[in-house]
C-alpha cells in the first residue's frame, strides 16, 4: 500500500515538472508568474524562494521520495513476475550502425523530449515576431533581428538539455534506478544531451557572433562584463569550456588519451559557474535541480572514498587479466552486474575507473572481486606493479593501498523474473555475467525460488586461452545437473580441430596467486550510504539552501535595489546564490561525515587476512561434464542459429537475453531478437518471447 502512494506521489510530481516545462514559454506561463512574484515579493521568502520552490524542489522531491520508495522495495522478498507490455517496448526497435540499438520506450522519450524542444523554440520565436513591428525601434534589418532572435532562442534549447544532462551521471543518488536503468547504461543519454547542449549552445554563440560581425561591433561586445543583464564574456567563457569538454569526450579521444578527458571533464564547474553569470538566476533554477543533486552526490561519494583499505590478493590470469580481491563488510549487500570506481594512490592519486563486480554478496561475505584487464595506460601500470611483486622472492608481499567508491547496481534483478537466461559475453565483458552466475548460485544453495530453468552462455574471446576468464565459475560449469548451465566459446582468430573445452582449459597455465600485507589498514568497504539517509541529507541540505536565500534576500541585498533590477540578473545575485549552495554544501558534508563516522564506529568489522586460494584445475580431467560445453575455432556465433536453437530447447516462455560486448555484437544479438523466429514454440508447445538487456562494455 506504502509502495503504491509512493508511486502515485511521483507520478504525480513528475508530471506537475514536465507541465512546468510545457507552460514556461507561453504568454499565460508569463502572465502568472508575474502575479505570483508581485504576491510574495513582500513576503519572507521573496521571488528567490518562490523560483526554488517551482523550478527546482520538484526534482530534488522526486529524488527524496523516489530514494525512500527504493529502499521499501528492496526489503520486498524476490518473486518472478511475468511479462509486462513496457517490458515489450523496451525490446530493440531500430538497430542501425550509427546511432546503435534503441528501444521503443528510449524513441518515444526521446521523440518527447524532441517535441518539447520544437514547442519551445516555436512559441518563443512566434512571441518575437510579432514584435518586429514597428521596425524603426529597432536597429537590426528584419532579416538580422530574426536570425538574432532564433540565435537567442537557441540558448533556451541548451538550457534544456543542460538541465539533464548531470542526472544521468548520479551513482549513489541515481534517480535513473526508480525507470529500471542502471549507472552505467545511463551514461549514453549523458553523451546525448551533452551532443545536443553544445549543439544548441554553438548556434546560440555562433549566431550572436554573426550578427555582431555583420555589424562591426564583435570588439564592442564580446568582452563586456555588464553589471545588469547578460554577461556576454560569461557566455563566451561557458561555450569554449563545453566546446572542449565536449572535444576531449568524443571516443576517438577519450580511448587514446584518458587521461585528458577525464581532467578536462572537471572543467563543469568552471562551464556551471560561468553559465550561472551569463544567464542568471531566473534561468539558473531550472538547471538547478540537477547540479544539486550532483553536488549532493559527489560530496557523499568523496566522503566515502577518504577511507582505504588493501587489495587482499590478486590472481594474474595468462591472458594479461587481474582478478582482485579486496576486504568489505559482511552486511555490505549489492546485487550483481554491481560498478566499483577503484583509485590506487600509487598510479594515480587523482584518477577512478569503473569495474564490474565479479563476486556476488550472499557467496563472499567478506570480500569483493573484480577482474581487470591489462589494456589502457593505468591498467598496465597496475599489472606490471602485480606481476614485479609476485616475481619477488618475499613470501607475503606488501600492501597497495586502495580507495574503493560503490558498489553501485540495479535497483532490481530483471534476469531474475525470466524462465530461462541466454548471455552473450565479449571478451572482458564476461564479468557482469560472472556475479549473475554467482548470485544464481547462491539462491540456489539457500532454495530461494526462480532460478531459471536452463542457462546458455555464449563466449566470443581472439584466443584460446582468454577462456581461462572463466575460471571464477568453474564450479556451475562441471556440474550441469544442478545448475543447468550450458557453455559455447567461439575463438575467433585461432583455427584448431578437434580440440575439446577440457583440452584448452588443461592447457592452459594455473593462474598465479599473490597475497599481500593488510599492515598499515584493517578496513574494510562499507559501500555507499543507504537509501534514506541519504533522502534526510538531500531534505536537510534543500532547506539549509532555501533558508541561505531567504536570509541574503532580506539583509544583503536592500529591498529598493531588488524593486529596481526589473528583469535583468545581476552578477551580486548571482554570487549569492552561489554563497547559499556554499553554505548549504558545508552543513551537508558535516551531517554527512557524522553519519559516515557513526556507521564505521558501529559497523566497522576488522576483516582477517582471508587471502584467495589457488584453484586447482586437477578435477577437470575427471569431470564428464565439461564434455558438454562447446568451443569453435575460426568463427563468430551465428546468433540466428543460437536463438533458433535455444528456443527449441528452452523449457520457459520468458527468455532474458543479457548481452555485454562491443557494439557490433551488441547489434547483432538485438536483430537476432527482432525477427519473427525468437517467437516460434519450444519443444514444449509454449511461444516463447525474448527481452533484450543490454549492459555497456566500456562506460
Amino acid at each position: 500500500m506504502l509502495l503504491s502512494i509512493l508511486k502515485l506521489l511521483l507520478i504525480l510530481i513528475f508530471a506537475g515538472w514536465v507541465s512546468l516545462w510545457v507552460l514556461k514559454p507561453t504568454l499565460f506561463w508569463t502572465r502568472k508568474w508575474k502575479e505570483a512574484q508581485e504576491q510574495t515579493s513582500a513576503s519572507m521568502f521573496g521571488y528567490n524562494g518562490l523560483a526554488f520552490v517551482v523550478y527546482t524542489f520538484p526534482l530534488i522531491a522526486i529524488a527524496i521520495i523516489g530514494f525512500i520508495y527504493l529502499e521499501i522495495k528492496q526489503k520486498e522478498p524476490r518473486n518472478r513476475q511475468r511479462r509486462s507490455g513496457f517490458t515489450s517496448f523496451s525490446g530493440p526497435l531500430i538497430v542501425n550502425k550509427y546511432i546503435g540499438v534503441l528501444s521503443g520506450a528510449q524513441i518515444l522519450v526521446s521523440s518527447l523530449f524532441i517535441m518539447l524542444l520544437v514547442w519551445t523554440f516555436y512559441v518563443r520565436i512566434s512571441q518575437d515576431l510579432k514584435k518586429i513591428i514597428p521596425l524603426k525601434s529597432f536597429k537590426l534589418s528584419p532579416w538580422q533581428y530574426k536570425l538574432f532572435r532564433m540565435a537567442t532562442r537557441c540558448g533556451l534549447l541548451a538550457e534544456a538539455c543542460l538541465a539533464l544532462l548531470l542526472l544521468p551521471v548520479l551513482r549513489g543518488m541515481s534517480v535513473f534506478r526508480l525507470l529500471g536503468i542502471q549507472f552505467e547504461a545511463s551514461v549514453r543519454y549523458h553523451i546525448w544531451l551533452g551532443t545536443g547542449m553544445i549543439f544548441f549552445s554553438t548556434l546560440h554563440g555562433g549566431g550572436t557572433f554573426f550578427i555582431w560581425g555583420i555589424n562591426h561591433k564583435i570588439q564592442d561586445e564580446m568582452w563586456k562584463w555588464q553589471t545588469k543583464g547578460r554577461i556576454y564574456l560569461a557566455g563566451e567563457i561557458t561555450l569554449l569550456t563545453g566546446l572542449v569538454i565536449w572535444i576531449t569526450a568524443l571516443p576517438q579521444i577519450r580511448r587514446r588519451w584518458f587521461q585528458v578527458f577525464y581532467y578536462t571533464h572537471h572543467l563543469y564547474i568552471v562551464f556551471l559557474v560561468f553559465f550561472l553569470f551569463h544567464g542568471g538566476d531566473r534561468h539558473f533554477y531550472m538547471v538547478f535541480p540537477g547540479v544539486f543533486l550532483f553536488a549532493l552526490d559527489k560530496l557523499l561519494r568523496v566522503i566515502q572514498s577518504t577511507t582505504e583499505t588493501c587489495i587482499l590478493s590478486a590472481r594474474v590470469f595468462p591472458c594479461k587479466a587481474i582478478e582482485l580481491t579486496l576486504p568489505k563488510d559482511p552486511r555490505l549487500v549489492y546485487t550483481p552486474t554491481s560498478v566499483v570506481f577503484l583509485k590506487i594512490p600509487s598510479i594515480s592519486k587523482l584518477q577512478w575507473h569503473p569495474f564490474t563486480v565479479t563476486s556476488s554478496s550472499g557467496i563472499d561475505k567478506h570480500t569483493i572481486s573484480i577482474i581487470i584487464k591489462s589494456e589502457g595506460q593505468w591498467t598496465s601500470s597496475l599489472y606490471k606493479q602485480i606481476h614485479v611483486q609476485q616475481v619477488s622472492e618475499v613470501g607475503q608481499r606488501e600492501c597497495i593501498p586502495v580507495a574503493l567508491e560503490g558498489p553501485y547496481g540495479p535497483a532490481s534483478l530483471e534476469y531474475a523474473r525470466y524462465d530461462s537466461l541466454l548471455m552473450v559475453a565479449g571478451g572482458i565483458g564476461v564479468t557482469p555475467f560472472l556475479s549473475i552466475l554467482r548470485e544464481l548460485c547462491s539462491d540456489l544453495n539457500q532454495g530461494r525460488n526462480g532460478y531459471p530453468d536452463r542457462v546458455q552462455l555464449i563466449y566470443t574471446i581472439k584466443k584460446s586461452q582468454d577462456v581461462c576468464l572463466l575460471d571464477p565459475m568453474l564450479p556451475q560449469l562441471l556440474d550441469i545437473k544442478r545448475f543447468h548451465i550450458k557453455l559455447e566459446v567461439f575463438v575467433t582468430q585461432e583455427n584448431q580441430t578437434g580440440t575439446t573445452l577440457k583440452e584448452v582449459l588443461s592447457g592452459i597455465p594455473e593462474a598465479r596467486i599473490t597475497n599481500f600485507s593488510t599492515v598499515g589498514t584493517s578496513y574494510a568497504a562499507h559501500g555507499s550510504e543507504r537509501l534514506v539517509p541519504i533522502a534526510a541529507i538531500t531534505m536537510v541540505s534543500s532547506i539549509i539552501f532555501l533558508l541561505s536565500l531567504v536570509f541574503f534576500n532580506h539583509f544583503v541585498i536592500p529591498p529598493a535595489k531588488k524593486l529596481s533590477e526589473g528583469k535583468k540578473p545581476s552578477s551580486q545575485i548571482d554570487l549569492l546564490l552561489v554563497c547559499s549552495f556554499a553554505l548549504a554544501i558545508i552543513f551537508t558534508a558535516l551531517m554527512a561525515i557524522v553519519i559516515r563516522w557513526k556507521r564505521l564506529k558501529k559497523d566497522v568489522q576488522l576483516f582477517s587476512d582471508r587471502q584467495s586460494k589457488a584453484v586447482k584445475q586437477s578435477s577437470l580431467e575427471a569431470s564428464r561434464d565439461l564434455d558438454e560445453h562447446k568451443i569453435h575455432f575460426g568463427r563468430r556465433p551465428n546468433f540466428q542459429d543460437i536463438f533458433s536453437n535455444f528456443t527449441r530447447e528452452s523449457g520457459g516462455s520468458e527468455i532474458g537475453v543479457l548481452i555485454c560486448g562491443p557494439e557490433s555484437m551488441k547489434k547483432s544479438v538485438a536483430l537476432a531478437c527482432r525477427r519473427p523466429l525468437v517467437s516460434q514454440k519450444n519443444d514444449n508447445g509454449k511461444r516463447t518471447h525474448f527481452s533484450f538487456h543490454s549492459l555497456n562494455f566500456t562506460l
